[in-house]
């Protein structure tokens, strides 16, 4: 009887390692390599900046599994803080001297930010002349501030951070030539210090291998 038990046991907890290793396999080295590069420019607002322009570079490095592109990304914009944002750091400032008279003005504070990306990116029918996509992502975002109020203060070395962040993305492409690709995405953004959505369009140049047409 226990022996019956035992072997029932052991039938029904192999299918959940077999379902794993066969999920795994899934994924390839052999799929990888450089199929494309593309630039897009679009807005983005957040949290705590205002909105602004901002820039990527993209490089597709292929698929590493089925539907399942890499590709990473170098990303840039430079805006202000915003108005709610300074006046609360002017009130905290405030709160510091003891004095109610006193009116502290700290003028404009600007964030430089760098994002270095990792997505994977799962692809539509890849096929198609309308191909959308879903990813998520990692990067490491890398911030200069800037301000005359700031300069040499603590506080500037306080805003000068590298700081890890998540992403997820969606958008698509469109096939507008035989290797070339018009390009829209749409990108939330997450990190320890800011929170931001970016829209942006632009192009992909594709090269002639499988991995990532």
């Amino acid at each position: 009887m226990r022996a019956g038990i035992s072997l029932a046991v052991l039938l029904a907890l192999m299918p959940a390692p077999l379902a794993a290793q066969g999920f795994l396999e899934r994924f390839s080295y052999e799929g990888l390599g450089l199929s494309g590069i593309g630039v897009d420019v679009g807005g983005v607002v957040s949290d705590r900046l205002a909105r602004d322009v901002t820039a990527a570079l993209h490089i597709d490095y292929g698929m590493i599994a089925p539907s399942v592109r890499t590709l990473f990304s170098v990303s840039y914009f430079r805006s202000r803080f915003n108005d709610e944002e300074i006046r609360s750091f002017e009130e905290r400032l405030e709160a510091l001297v003891d004095d109610p008279d006193v009116s502290i003005s700290v003028g404009e504070i600007t964030w430089t930010n760098v994002t270095f990306d990792l997505d994977l990116q799962y692809v539509f029918g890849p096929q198609r002349r309308v191909t959308p996509y879903l990813g998520f992502g990692i990067g490491v975002h890398v911030r200069n501030a800037s301000g005359a109020a700031i300069e040499g203060t603590f506080v500037e070395d306080a805003l000068d951070t590298v700081a890890a962040g998540l992403n997820a993305s969606t958008g698509a492409e469109i096939t507008i030539a035989r290797n070339v690709r018009f390009t829209v995405d749409v990108r939330g953004l997450l990190t320890s210090e800011l929170l931001a959505t970016t829209a942006r369009a632009g192009v992909m140049l594709r090269f002639p291998r499988g991995g990532g047409t």
